[in-house]
């Protein structure tokens, strides 16, 4: 069943979204409802119904502006109590399998750009973790980066709800899932995701006090909801997965698409934008994207949020969204910015991780055998930052893999 949103007649001088330390009662300028059961996008639509009528209000902006709010709130809650994490760390959960190890590492380029996110109980759902990995680049990188590591939870939660409150399926999630619905509920997770990225976006463009124009970062995010991945990425990260082959051995399988811009449907959208695509003289291979004149910006992505600079030029901010069910074969899943996969195959980081006796370094093993690379197949080239997350499905590799037999 669904929550029910019981308001009180409550007088409370805060202005704020509050919980109190029971745990069982939210409050939003003195009006209490009452958690029941903790279903968000229900929570999150009552609540901002009960407060837009008792204001005398029914507009759709009332309502997103609470429901970011709540959001929002529920991110700091999370982080409160442990259920968040952004830095190198580990995480485990005390009431699943679910186990992430966090590292990033500054590169030789200056301050680190790269931001790291996972948080567990995504949206108060028991059975949803959310992971993103965030690179910046550009003077202003480390700041929107980390502005858009901010961001994106709390407005896909709110997308996400939206959505719902416009689709049956809400009525729908105590059933069995099925085919049908489990569609229905991806579609609802893409739309909630191009409409966030879309939306932080803009907000870039327009913030008075970050500049964009010429900075950006990458995205590429996570929501494991039950079984079921949802992956929404933009520019050059990437997310290989784990799995058992049909002879037994552990073999990676790559989940997104790392967004350069000579990929022939990129390079053909920014050229006939007037951008151009080309490589430095000593960057061989490293193709990046210019104005039709002069040697600017150069960026090496097709996808970004921000870099305003060059969105007319073909450069876009549109995520690819995907899906994946999860079986008893796949075994983990590693987010890493570019830092990594310039210097590690799939292959190589699917045997890192797998190899490591202790699960809380393997994100940190994975980033020191990228450093070591780096130093080995890059000399003379200043190191990227490095950052990764592996997100384990199952308490322990399944019994018939061996470390040792993962696929060269």
């Amino acid at each position: 069943s669904l929550l029910d949103i019981i308001p009180k007649d409550h007088q409370s001088s805060s202005d704020k979204v509050t919980r109190d330390s029971g745990h069982r009662h939210w409050c939003y300028k003195g009006t209490y409802i009452e958690e029941e059961m903790m279903f968000f996008p229900s929570f999150l639509d009552g609540l901002a119904r009960t407060v837009s009528m008792k204001k005398g209000k029914n507009t759709s902006s009332t309502e997103d502006d609470i429901g970011r709010e709540v959001a929002e709130t529920l991110a700091k809650d999370a982080k409160k109590n442990d259920l968040m994490l952004s830095s190198s760390a580990t995480f485990k959960s005390n009431k699943s399998n679910k186990f992430a190890s966090i590292c990033s590492k500054r590169g030789r380029k200056g301050i680190n750009q790269d931001c790291t996110i996972v948080w567990e109980e995504f949206g108060c759902q028991e059975d949803m973790i959310f992971c993103g990995i965030f690179d910046g680049h550009g003077p202003w990188g480390h700041i929107i980066a980390k502005r858009v590591k901010q961001s994106v939870p709390p407005s896909l939660l709110c997308n996400w709800q939206k959505a719902l409150a416009l689709t049956s399926l809400g009525q729908e999630l105590n059933t069995e899932p099925n085919r049908s619905t489990r569609n229905h509920q991806f579609d609802i997770w893409k739309q909630s995701c191009l409409k966030t990225y879309a939306d932080i976006d803009q907000e870039l463009k327009h913030h008075p006090g970050i500049d964009s124009f010429h900075s950006g970062t990458t995205a590429l995010t996570i929501i494991k909801q039950g079984e079921h991945l949802v992956i929404a990425n933009v520019g050059d990260s990437r997310a290989v997965l784990a799995t058992i082959s049909d002879d037994g051995n552990l073999i990676p399988f790559q989940l997104t698409i790392d967004f350069k811009p000579n990929i022939p449907e990129e390079a053909e959208r920014i050229r006939q934008s007037q951008g151009r695509v080309s490589c430095l003289r000593d960057e061989p291979g490293v193709y990046r994207v210019w104005m039709p004149k002069g040697d600017a910006p150069g960026l090496a992505v097709s996808r970004a949020i921000g870099d305003h600079c060059v969105k007319e030029l073909g450069l876009i901010s549109v995520p690819d969204v995907t899906q994946r069910n999860i079986t008893n074969k796949d075994q983990f899943v590693i987010l890493a910015t570019d830092g990594v996969w310039d210097v590690i195959s799939n292959e190589e980081a699917v045997e890192i991780v797998c190899s490591t006796d202790d699960r809380e370094k393997s994100a940190k093993r994975l980033v020191q055998c990228a450093m070591r690379a780096w130093r080995s197949k890059k000399r003379g080239i200043a190191m990227d930052d490095i950052s990764a997350i592996c997100l384990f499905f199952h308490p322990k590799l399944f019994q018939e893999v061996n470390p040792f037999k993962a696929s060269k």
